[in-house]
């Protein structure tokens, strides 16, 4: 439970860290730093992954548990959010950023930032349900 939130805490603030610019530069420098969270995140959820599938083969009966197996699907999917869902919304943005000229943030970033944020905070509700399963263990 600690490692995963170590591992995810970080991402949760991901999302607030952009919302608060309100120039271009601002938003450039919050990007900057959403992505180096994103490194601690990435580190982070893949050590959870692996010590959480070892804590599998040492104790095999955690895959008849239903908390541990839906954890780890939940997981899965919320992986597979990145290169499917995240990352293909995020292009755009990252293009956007490279190449506006001015300070004043485009009204197209705002439409861009609401789809890639809506699913991140789909990712973000995955992730508590996932800690909250490994707290609780319902089943």
């Amino acid at each position: 439970v600690f490692s995963a939130i170590l591992g995810m805490g970080p991402g949760f603030v991901m999302i607030y860290i952009v919302t608060k610019a309100k120039t271009m530069a601002e938003l450039k420098h919050a990007y900057l730093i959403r992505n180096r969270l994103h490194n601690f995140v990435m580190i982070g959820g893949t050590l959870l992954l692996l010590s959480g599938v070892t804590m599998g083969v040492i104790r095999p009966y955690l895959f008849q548990m239903g908390w541990y197996v839906t954890s780890l699907v939940l997981f899965i999917i919320a992986l597979a959010f990145g290169p499917v869902i995240l990352s293909p919304r995020s292009k755009p943005i990252k293009i956007l950023l490279k190449s506006h000229p001015d300070d004043k943030i485009p009204e197209e970033y705002y439409s861009l930032a609401g789809k890639l944020f809506f699913f991140e905070r789909i990712e973000n509700m995955i992730f508590l349900i996932i800690i909250v399963l490994m707290v609780l263990k319902p089943f």
